[in-house]
């Protein structure tokens, strides 16, 4: 039982590392006139629209945009944990 919970305690430690780590990741998209950052934590740090966009464009293409970020984002994560053991190392 209390192999567990040291497990779990270590798992906890593992992430706190991590988001750590993440948090000074960062990643910028551009297209289509719009131009957007985001931050490891998944947060999004930057936005910006060209000045001559319609509201249709914008929103399809804001979508596009965020999207990419989100998974590129995603990658950066999956890289770091693989990089960090994953959670093998704790027999999850």
């Amino acid at each position: 039982m209390f192999s567990k919970l040291k497990q779990i305690k270590d798992l906890r430690s593992q992430a706190k590392t991590m988001q750590n780590a993440l948090a000074g990741e960062s990643v910028t998209v551009e297209k289509n006139g719009i131009t957007i950052t985001i931050n490891g934590n998944l947060e999004v740090t930057a936005f910006t629209v060209a000045e001559n966009m319609s509201p249709a464009q914008i929103s399809s293409s804001a979508k596009e945009v965020l999207n990419e970020g989100i998974k590129k984002v995603q990658k950066i994560m999956a890289q770091k944990m693989q990089a960090m053991g994953g959670l093998e190392k704790f027999g999850l």
